[in-house]
């Protein structure tokens, strides 16, 4: 998973979050409607829209925003979109997997395909890659609330397998299906998460150099600039000395 823990602190040092706010806020805002609609609209008895609402917030997505997202799936907003998963090679071999939430699938899936061909990499089938993957719970603390061997121990008690800390801060990992509870039990111990989220972690990695990485890159840019696009997850490996000369 250091590849793309790595890939998500690039973005944040470009400032390619403040660059594409509005499209993000866009999408987390889509991901808060689809999860209040399939359940209910309040967050506390509705996991999936508790944890839509803190990834929402850890980007600042402002309060009314939020709550101006829950109001549409009551409104009826939501109902046809459809929650797909691609996946293929990128540049190098490397291994993606692309979320995406659409009201139009032949549009996306045409855009998706298209993306990946210009970029060098090739769209594969459903299971051509995810075999790479393992789906897991991520639940993400600032390094302000303890050392790695206090969040260590408050994982352990609470049910999770692993966690990995740097001065970045801790990332813990659970089984999918004990997210709720684990992110619970955390929360008693060490306060709120940043994130609470579910995702895709590679259980294998290809190692690019710094061509391969902009090229990467690139088509990871192209993704996430599409509308229907939520989340793009790789399995890449690079090596310090390449993550310091993008």
């Amino acid at each position: 998973m250091a590849g793309h823990s790595k890939w998500a602190n690039i973005q944040h040092r470009k400032g390619r979050q403040d660059k594409l706010r509005s499209k993000l806020f866009s999408k987390l805002s889509k991901e808060i409607t689809v999860a209040a609609k399939m359940g209910d609209p309040d967050p506390d008895n509705n996991p999936r829209l508790r944890m839509a609402i803190k990834e929402a917030k850890s980007v600042s997505v402002p309060k009314d925003v939020i709550e101006r997202a829950i109001k549409k799936s009551q409104a009826g907003e939501g109902d046809d979109y459809e929650e797909i998963r691609y996946e293929g090679y990128g540049p190098g071999g490397v291994a993606v997997i692309v979320e995406a939430m659409t009201d139009n699938r032949n549009r996306t899936a045409s855009s998706v395909r298209s993306t990946f061909t210009k970029a060098g990499g090739s769209l594969g089938e459903t299971g051509s890659v995810g075999f790479m993957f393992e789906r897991k719970g991520e639940i993400v603390y600032n390094a302000e609330v303890g050392d790695e061997d206090t969040v260590m121990m408050a994982a352990i008690e609470a049910g999770a397998e692993d966690s990995e800390s740097s001065e970045d801060g801790h990332v813990i990992y659970c089984q999918d299906t004990d997210l709720h509870g684990v992110s619970t039990a955390l929360e008693k111990e060490l306060g709120e998460s940043v994130t609470s989220k579910l995702v895709f972690k590679p259980t294998t990695t290809a190692p690019l150099d710094l061509e391969g990485m902009q090229k990467l890159m690139k088509l990871i840019d192209a993704l996430e600039d599409d509308d229907d696009i939520q989340r793009v997850t790789s399995n890449f490996e690079a090596s310090d000395e390449v993550m310091a000369q993008l």
